[in-house]
């Protein structure tokens, strides 16, 4: 009989507890591995295994993770991968459930370019832009003798422009001192420039390689010695998707070695060809022009006549001219004395005598017209003062006195309205129809019968 601890495990509870004591014992972890066998199905997860030289791991990155992850993930790329190992219950298969990718190796040094490239170019270290002489007479050339480099750049200049000297400053391209030696090479070379004006230009370049063997082109202190040089600088490093700092800090780029020859002098079968169609549309000109001015020269001969003609047609012209001129004097002439008669006719017109004659008739007429208004405007004028005087008679306070009234006044010519206006023993001067009288007031009363005295 089996005891109960002894009792056989089903295959799910086998594969759930490896699967619980892998998440507890050995959790999450970082794996270095070189990737294999990558997929990507249509789901968005990707599956890969991690191995190294001795043994290989299953991984999933699951598509809420595979987003985040820059990295193109190509087999052979060497990552970190960051998960939790775990057992995927219903195949038993050990695996990493990755949640995030790093590139190794390469991925750091490429952080490390672009921070050192940011701050380099913060500083203007790339603000070179010089151009370079087209072709140089002579290009300095700092590379590895032994390289393909030299090669293709020698091969270039030869089959394009075999006049340009070259001066091969052999260097190393790769390694740890070759930093040192490209930096001490351009200091020498940009000494000796003050001394040889010919030398104008500078050529660095290398082949190809991995990112670790270009890696000395990315040295800070070979893009500053670049950045400083007095002599411009190309710089032609690796393939054409290889970008150092070298490149930034040059005055130009060039893909390739071959490239950067090409660049650097023309084609000599271009310019031999160039020459040659200069040399053809010269001669065409030439005899375009021999053409016109012979051309020109029959035309001037036509046109050349004898002095002895050219007077004659000179003195009918002329005399055609005189006859026009006195034509137009005679014109003129008679055009003036037509005006003026003109003028006189309108200066009669306008005599003083003839005005001076015309305002005495005027002023006849108007003489007459004046005697002859002049009694019937007194007759009206008068007639019309009658009947003012009659009106202001009929209104006038010297009427009024007439019929018996007075008018009373004060000493200083005030009329008395009111008895209370006075007071006892003040003069006051009566005006009648007639005359006027003297008074003093004896007594003031405002209201009583008739007859209250005054002196006199």
């Amino acid at each position: 009989m089996l005891r109960p601890e002894d009792a056989p495990l089903s295959v799910s509870e086998l594969n759930r507890r490896a699967r619980q004591a892998l998440e507890q014992d050995v959790g999450e972890v970082w794996v270095e591995g070189e990737l294999s066998g990558v997929s990507r199905p249509g789901s968005g997860h990707i599956y890969f295994t991690l191995k190294d030289d001795r043994a290989q791991l299953r991984c999933a990155l699951f598509r809420t993770r595979a987003r985040f992850v820059a990295a193109p993930m190509r087999d052979g790329d060497r990552v970190k991968v960051r998960g939790q190992v775990s057992l995927f219950e219903p195949r038993g298969d050990y695996q990493l459930m990755v949640e995030a990718v790093q590139m190794a190796g390469v991925g750091e040094l490429l952080a490390a370019f672009e921070r050192l490239k940011t701050r380099l170019d913060a500083e203007g270290v790339f603000a070179n832009a010089r151009p370079l002489p087209y072709p140089p007479r002579h290009l300095l050339v700092l590379t590895s003798p032994t390289g393909a480099a030299i090669r293709d750049v020698l091969a270039v200049l030869a089959a394009r422009w075999p006049l340009t000297q070259v001066t091969l400053i052999p260097v190393p391209v790769q390694g740890r001192e070759a930093a040192p030696a490209l930096i001490s090479a351009l200091g020498l070379l940009n000494r000796q420039a003050a001394l040889d004006p010919a030398r104008d230009a500078i050529l660095i370049t290398r082949g190809g390689g991995s990112l670790e063997d270009l890696w000395v082109f990315n040295d800070e202190h070979l893009a500053r010695a670049i950045f400083h040089s007095r002599l411009p600088v190309m710089s032609a490093v690796g393939h054409e998707v290889d970008v150092t700092l070298a490149d930034f800090a040059a005055d130009a780029r060039a893909p390739t070695p071959s490239a950067a020859a090409e660049q650097l002098v023309p084609d000599r079968r271009e310019r031999r060809y160039h020459l040659e169609q200069l040399a053809e549309r010269l001669n065409r000109a030439q005899r375009a022009r021999l053409e016109r001015e012979a051309q020109r020269l029959d035309h001037l001969r036509i046109r050349l006549r004898h002095p002895g003609e050219v007077l004659i047609t000179r003195r009918r012209q002329l005399e055609q001219l005189e006859r026009r001129l006195r034509r137009a004097i005679e014109a003129k002439l008679a055009t003036e004395q037509r005006r003026e008669r003109h003028l006189h006719q309108r200066l009669a017109l306008r005599s003083p005598k003839r005005r001076v004659e015309l305002a005495e008739q005027r002023l006849t007429r108007a003489r007459w017209r004046l005697h002859q208004a002049m009694p019937r405007a007194l007759a009206r004028h008068r007639e019309h003062l009658g009947g003012l005087a009659r009106e202001l008679q009929a209104v006038s306070p010297l009427a009024v006195l007439g019929r018996g009234y007075a008018i009373l006044e004060d000493a200083q010519g005030r009329i008395v309205r009111r008895a209370t206006d006075t007071s006892p023993g003040q003069a006051i001067e009566a005006r009648l129809g007639e005359g006027r009288l003297h008074l003093r007031v004896t007594d003031t009363r405002t209201s009583g019968p008739p007859g209250d005295k005054v002196s006199k």
